[in-house]
């Protein structure tokens, strides 16, 4: 007798947190101190496939699905939800006037969303303030037109460039364009507002540009992955480095070019929010670097000081998450003053900030130490992927549920 097996995916939506724009989902104006599963959606949202990536703001969500097609729900007074109008919305709802595009990345800020296509188009939704960027990565070879659009969807400026493939904002007015055609490694532009460095193209104060520039210090360099936000900005390289630039974490200063810091580690993964930044090395383990509000940077007399990855660096120092019984982490994510992760035994632990119940442990209690949330039934031994996001005040967990069924077939 021969056996095979075949999986069939379910996903469940969890939310939690700040909730009095609607932000969680969940129809109800208010926050929420344990996670809530969203159950009441409506038959349009499964219609379009999985989600492959939210974009959680301070008071809305996008959620980009697997077939390139964007749901949206949250505050929507400023246009940002795309649909049109200028209401905020309880339940996620399908953004229509995209529906001819394959959206391949979406972003979003406070008043402000993003949402890059496969055709190359660049549209921007919603009230464009003085605190608000783009950061976006292009990296495929083929040239070809890139279009800024305001919140009526008016064209506002086109360019040539390559293939766009992230798109990230962050709080000051400015734009990246990471290209490789014809470079032994990426090229990234920035343009906009500069006043802390965080465009990285001149080392003398720049209030703001623009037309796109060049960075400087990343000639040769193969970009990987980049973040946003609160006036910093960072870049992961192919190799594992870590750039930052931008005004500086705690007491440093604001540094305009890009510069690496100095490890030994091999970084994969980074979460930028306003005061602090999160990072994931190869091996499964966390740092942060900044983050002394709400206890969001750990227990200091608990944290492992790594001294020796930033010597070199402008007084910089990158502390090790503590309170992970040895668990490897697979995932990152930050809030405004929060952090989140998922070890690799499917758990999600959460720390900072915990006021609105972003936190999820059923109180409003800060903690200084990575907590497990408590998250539906047996996760772990389940059949699950689990992916966690965070907004300024909220998060959102979307478990992939894997059913294992088994088919029996008579050999010969």
């Amino acid at each position: 007798m021969e056996e095979s097996e075949r999986d069939k995916e379910e996903e469940e939506i969890w939310s939690w947190g700040a909730g009095t724009d609607g932000q969680l989902g969940t129809t109800r104006l208010e926050d929420e101190q344990l996670p809530q599963l969203l159950l009441d959606l409506p038959s349009s949202f499964f219609s379009v496939g999985p989600i492959s990536l939210l974009a959680c703001s301070g008071v809305h969500v996008l959620a980009l699905t697997t077939d390139g097609k964007v749901v949206t729900w949250g505050r929507g007074t400023s246009g940002q939800l795309g649909h049109g109008d200028m209401v905020s919305i309880l339940k996620p709802k399908h953004v229509k006037s995209l529906e001819s595009l394959v959206i391949t990345h979406v972003s979003s800020r406070w008043s402000h969303s993003g949402f890059v296509s496969g055709t190359v188009h660049l549209a921007s939704l919603g009230m464009v303030v003085a605190h608000i960027y783009y950061m976006y990565v292009i990296s495929n070879p083929i040239r070809s037109n890139l279009y800024v659009y305001n919140g009526n969807s008016e064209q506002i400026k086109s360019y040539q460039c390559h293939t766009v493939s992230k798109l990230s904002m962050g709080s000051s007015i400015h734009n990246w364009d990471q290209s490789g055609a014809g470079l032994s490694g990426d090229t990234v532009y920035g343009f906009g507002s500069g006043k802390r460095g965080q465009l990285g193209v001149s080392m003398d104060n720049i209030i703001s540009i623009s037309l796109p520039q060049a960075t400087v210090g990343l000639e040769g360099v193969e970009i990987v992955s980049i973040d946003a936000n609160g006036d910093h900005s960072a870049a992961l390289s192919g190799d594992g480095h870590l750039y930052t630039w931008g005004r500086g974490f705690g007491s440093t200063s604001d540094v305009h070019c890009p510069r690496r810091l100095p490890s030994s580690l091999c970084f994969i993964q980074v979460a930028l929010r306003w005061n602090h930044m999160l990072v994931l090395t190869g091996g499964g383990e966390v740092f942060m670097l900044g983050g002394n509000h709400h206890g969001v940077l750990g227990d200091p007399q608990k944290g492992s000081l790594v001294k020796h990855i930033c010597e070199e660096s402008r007084g910089e120092a990158l502390v090790k998450v503590q309170g992970l019984d040895g668990s490897k982490v697979v995932q990152i994510a930050a809030g405004a003053e929060h952090s989140a992760l998922v070890t690799e035994n499917r758990v999600i632990k959460t720390w900072g900030w915990g006021e609105h119940g972003q936190l999820g442990l059923g109180s409003t209690y800060d903690q200084i130490i990575p907590q497990a949330v408590p998250l539906g039934n047996g996760l772990a031994r389940r059949h699950s992927m689990i992916k966690v996001y965070c907004g300024s005040g909220f998060t959102f967990a979307i478990i992939a549920l894997v059913h294992i069924t088994y088919i029996h077939r008579l050999g010969n």
